[in-house]
């Protein structure tokens, strides 16, 4: 089994970039998707989550209310590095055993769809890494446009992040993502003969 790391600083394009690859077939473990799981009402990380931060950053149907929770957690880095306490061991459990069941099924390669891979310290266990990469003044645009954000909470987000030269630095591979998104289709593309040789190396 071989693995690659996508990642991508935030408002980068790396959901698009997923979409393509999954419609190639390859098998990618979203790390949001595993993060919205373990923070499911009556998980352990949730609870963990309430008892630091309080009832406030639960819904009134028991869901984490992520809204106030990110406010909390990107305006202060030590809030930050609490909910990562919180979070990272529980998704890297979680992200193990997906590994595991595709390994199961005779799968010999997955990507591992990881925003924070540099920052949470994990580029060592990939074998090789994907970077999407778009200017900082766009990724603003998007978090400001497409997810409603002031520019003060983008500029806080972007900030949260590794400076994107150090990613590019220890990358193997980079996708460009400042234009359109047929654009950024054709990259993906391009690149799915190299990627689907790393799993049968």
């Amino acid at each position: 089994m071989r693995t690659i790391g996508l990642t991508g600083n935030i408002a980068a394009g790396k959901s698009a970039v997923a979409d393509r690859l999954r419609a190639h077939g390859l098998t990618v473990i979203d790390a949001d998707a595993l993060a919205r799981e373990i923070v499911a009402p009556g998980t352990p990380a949730l609870e963990a989550i309430v008892a630091r931060w309080g009832a406030r950053v639960r819904r009134a149907d028991g869901t984490l209310d992520r809204a106030v929770l990110r406010s909390i957690v990107f305006a202060d880095p030590t809030e930050r590095a609490a909910l990562e306490a919180i979070m990272h061991p529980a998704i890297e459990r979680l992200r193990s055993e997906r590994v595991a069941e595709a390994a199961a099924r005779g799968e010999t390669l997955v990507i591992l769809d990881i925003p924070l891979l540099f920052e949470a310290g994990l580029t060592a266990s990939v074998d090789q890494i994907l970077l999407v990469d778009a200017p900082v003044d766009v990724r603003r645009e998007r978090l400001v446009r497409d997810r409603g954000l002031s520019a003060a909470e983008a500029d806080a987000m972007i900030a949260a992040q590794w400076p994107v030269e150090e990613k590019r630095a220890r990358t193997d591979w980079i996708i460009e993502n400042a234009g359109s998104l047929e654009a950024l289709a054709h990259q993906v593309d391009a690149l799915i003969p190299s990627l689907r040789a790393i799993g049968t190396a």
